[in-house]
Parts: structure tokens; sequence; C-alpha cells
């Protein structure tokens, strides 16, 4: 009976692969299936909701790392902070494949950092996985391991030292690179504690480009004119407005891309629908929560939100925009013999 692992390196672009093989000897000799393109935007709790249900964000509703709550004055929620005055399952309604797996007898196991473990955002996109809360690397591979010992079995297991790493000091700093490096013996141990027959896949949820250009929204240009609320982050924008209408949509759009020019692509909310940026499908409740407009980050560019400019400029790393870099990521496997 089948034994799955599939092992999540949060940050990890397909780029990297190449570029740092030299930092991950285990993982470069693992089958490389290629190229897979995330959904937009490259941002971990759009991303997730994509791997967990199957559905593009226009059907699953995570459409961003901040996008306004409709009807609720303009209050943001941060998906992976949550906020508790929001139901998940109402938020993500769509049924999870770790729920499809335990209904069909397949022994589905979460394993990440114990922080996680009741958060809005796992129990909008993670529900039906049993949950082992671990923060040291030996813990998490002990857990599992232990997932593993039971047939037919799934374990999801994430780790976010190489996003973190490259948020703070950049992809390529000496931090990241040490970053890789102990996931890379992590993999590299899980292949010699986990069961025989158990096939390991390691994939990502988006890469990351380093910033060589910050513009603050409103300041010293005319971005914030007309807007009420700015959400999504740095490279992927949730522009919502203080008028919704058609006419106020298009003159915003017209603004930011004339003055931001080949710096971003803007896309009003009907353009964004009809590009389906969202896929083909957009519920009722994914339409409610869209930005008015939407602002997609070229080149090394960062739009940063004025109130949150200063820890959003500290970044080095970022992502979320559409660029090769930031939305392809690999898939990597082996069988253990």
């Amino acid at each position: 009976m089948g034994r799955e692992l599939l092992f999540l390196i949060d940050g990890f672009g397909f780029d990297a692969l190449a570029t740092y093989a030299d930092a991950m000897p285990t993982m470069s000799r693992m089958f490389n299936h290629g190229i897979i393109q995330t959904s937009f935007p490259s941002t971990t709790a759009t991303s997730l909701a994509t791997l967990t249900t199957g559905q593009l964000p226009g059907a699953h509703g995570m459409l961003g790392y901040t996008v306004q709550v409709p009807r609720s004055g303009g209050r943001l929620l941060n998906a992976l902070k949550w906020d508790e005055r929001v139901d998940p399952e109402n938020w993500q309604p769509v049924e999870t494949l770790f729920q499809r797996a335990t209904a069909a007898g397949i022994n589905v196991t979460h394993v990440a950092a114990k922080r996680y473990e009741n958060s809005g955002f796992t129990r909008a996109v993670f529900r039906g996985a049993q949950y082992k809360g671990a923060n040291v690397v030996t813990d998490l591979i002990s857990e599992t391991k232990s997932a593993l010992q039971k047939s037919p079995s799934f374990v999801y297991l994430y780790v976010n030292d190489l996003d973190t790493a490259g948020h703070s000091d950049g992809v390529g700093s000496d931090k990241w690179i040490a970053a890789l490096t102990m996931i890379d013996q992590m993999v590299s141990q899980l292949m010699k504690e986990v069961p025989k027959g158990t096939r390991i896949w390691v994939t990502s949820d988006h890469g990351m480009v380093n910033v060589d250009e910050k513009i603050i929204i409103g300041q010293d240009n005319p971005l914030l004119q007309g807007v009420s609320i700015v959400g999504g982050e740095p490279r992927a924008r949730h522009i919502y407005l203080d008028s919704d209408s058609p006419t106020a949509r298009t003159e915003a759009a017209s603004l930011w891309q004339e003055y931001l020019k080949d710096k971003a692509l803007i896309l009003t909310r009907e353009q964004a629908i009809t590009s389906n940026l969202f896929g083909s499908e957009v519920s009722a409740d994914a339409f409610d929560r869209m930005g008015e407009i939407i602002a997609i980050a070229r080149g090394g560019v960062v739009l940063l939100d004025a109130e949150r400019a200063e820890k959003e400029g500290a970044m080095v790393g970022h992502h979320g925009s559409d660029s090769e870099v930031e939305s392809q990521v690999g898939l990597l496997t082996t069988t253990l013999s």
C-alpha cells in the first residue's frame, strides 16, 4: 500500500535548482519533473490553497496575502495571521484534498511548526489532516517518520526557513544558502529514516526576487488618489477605491499605469476577470474580495504601503508577481527502495 510524503519548501523557486545546485546535493539528485506554474499571486496563502483544493483562486477565494473583508468597513484580512471574526470554512468553502483523502481511508498528516496548528489559515486550507506540530528539524523528521508507519498514508511536511531568509537577507545571501543547505540535509535524513517504499515529493509555493526599486504608494506620487485601502503585498497589490464604479476603476488604472509605466501592469477588476488572472471561475465571494484595481510589479520593483513602508521596505526578497522567477516552482521526486 502507498506511502506518500509531500515536502513543501516555502520560497523555493524553480530557478534555484540550477543556480544553487552546489548547496543542495541531495535534491539535485532527485528526479526533476520540470516547471510547475503557480497561481496568481505567487504567494503562500494563495498557492497553498490552490495546492490543497486543486482549484484556482477565483474558486477558493484566497486571493492574496491581504484582502479586504467585504462589508467590514475596510478591514483587511491577513490570510496567514487571520482574524477571529472571519470563519475559515465560510471564507474558503472548497473541500480540501486532505478531506477527500481521509474520507477515502487514507491516513493524512500535516507536519509543521506548532504555532500554525489552530490558525485560521490552517483551518481554511488544510482541514482534514491530523496536525502534528514540531519546531525543530529532528522533531519534524520523527513526526513524519511516525506518520508514515501507517499505510496507506499521506504526509504534508512544511518548512519556511528559506522564505524567511529570503525576505530578511535576500535570495543567494549567506543566510539563504545556509537555510537551503539545512533543508537539503533534512531531505537526506528523511531518505534514511522514513519507511522503504515511501515516495517523496519536493515542491514549493513560489520563488523570490531581490528588490532593486522601492516606490511608496502616495509618497511623491499621485497613486493614493481615490484610494481607500491598499491590500495585497508589495509585488501584487489589491487596490480598493473610494468609489465602486467602472469609471472610477478605469480612471484609477490609467493614473497608475501612466505613472508607473513599465514598472507594473495595472488591471481593473473587469480586466483581471476577463484575462482569467485568478482562473476561469470567479465566485461571488472572490469577486467581492478582489481589489478594484490590481497592480502587478515588474522587474525588481516593490509597491510599498505608506503605513507599512518601513516593515515592507526592510525586506530584501519579495514575491507575489507573475514573473517566471516568482511563479515557477519545481517538482522533485524519488521512491525509497
